[in-house]
C-alpha cells in the first residue's frame, strides 16, 4: 500500500469512493458533487486537499479529504471532511497510517485543532478514533443549511 497526495486524474476514483461511503452511510442520493467539480476544487481552486491510498495494482482504495477551517477560540484548524478505506483493505494498519498522515499535515499547517464528524451508529469508526485518543464530544449538535 502506498499513501500519496492526490493528483489530477485521481478525482474519478475519489468520487467513486465518496459514493461508496455515502452508500455505507445510508445516504447515496445525497451526493450531488461531480467528478469535474471535485477536480476543480482539489486541483484548480485548491478549496481542499486529499491523500489517497493505492494498492499494489495502483488502484485507489482509500482517501482522506480535508481543508483549512477556523475557530474563533483556537485559530487555524484542519477539518477532515471524509476518511474512507474500502472494506477489503481495512485491518492492515493502512487506516491508521492514513489518519497519521492527516495529523502530520495538521501539525505542518500549525493548526490548533483537527475536527471531523462520525455518525453515532458507526461503531467501527468510533472505535478507530478512540484508538487514536480522539475526543468524541456528545454535547454539540450539528447545524446545517443547504443551498
Amino acid at each position: 500500500m502506498n499513501i500519496r497526495k492526490a493528483k489530477t486524474g485521481d478525482e474519478k476514483a475519489i468520487h467513486e469512493l465518496i459514493s461508496e461511503l455515502a452508500l455505507y452511510e445510508k445516504a447515496p442520493d445525497e451526493v450531488t458533487n461531480t467528478v469535474e467539480k471535485l477536480r476543480v476544487d482539489l486541483f484548480v481552486d485548491h478549496v481542499c486537499e486529499a491523500l489517497v491510498v493505492e494498492n499494489e495494482d495502483l488502484e485507489v482504495v482509500g482517501f482522506a479529504l480535508y481543508y483549512r477551517s477556523y475557530s474563533t477560540w483556537k485559530g487555524r484548524c484542519l477539518y477532515l471532511e471524509d476518511f474512507y478505506i474500502k472494506p477489503d483493505f481495512r485491518r492492515g494498519g493502512i487506516g491508521s497510517e492514513l489518519f497519521s498522515r492527516v495529523v502530520e499535515t495538521a501539525k505542518k499547517w500549525e493548526v490548533k485543532r483537527m475536527d471531523w464528524q462520525v455518525l453515532d451508529w458507526n461503531e467501527p469508526a468510533i472505535e478507530f478514533y478512540k484508538k487514536h485518543q480522539a475526543i468524541l464530544d456528545p454535547e454539540w449538535v450539528n447545524g446545517r443549511l443547504f443551498f
